[in-house]
């Protein structure tokens, strides 16, 4: 089963399309089509099955030690989630991921600018 093709993302309020540009053995990548942004999504199975989706965003912007020259940047997002093959349902997983998620959105996004910020 795969992901509707193309994935959108919206950074910064703009919408970003992102078409499928690789399919593996549960795996797939999504990119933008100027290159800044891409996207991959894997899942491994075995004792423990991993379930892995990576934003990944570069960009040019000044150099601090020499503000007149461009470089470029990059970041990126992982979520990982990873359970055992047996002992959740997929709808107690979900509720577990469901949490985080709602954890570090809440009230704009407060936890997630304070963890960028370095608080543990």
């Amino acid at each position: 089963m795969a992901l509707t093709d193309p994935q959108s993302v919206t950074i910064s309020g703009a919408a970003v399309s992102l078409p499928r540009v690789t399919t593996g053995d549960n795996s797939a990548g999504y990119r933008s089509a100027d290159g800044y942004v891409d996207m991959q999504v894997g899942h491994t199975y075995g004792r423990r099955n991993r379930h892995r989706i990576r934003l990944h965003h570069s960009k040019y912007a000044a150099d601090p030690l020499s503000p007149a020259l461009n470089r470029p940047f990059d970041m990126s997002v992982n979520v990982v989630i990873d359970v055992p093959d047996a002992g959740y349902s997929a709808t107690e997983a979900k509720a577990v991921v469901d949490a985080l998620l709602a954890y570090l959105t809440a009230s704009s996004s407060a936890v997630v600018t304070k963890l960028i910020g370095g608080e543990s």
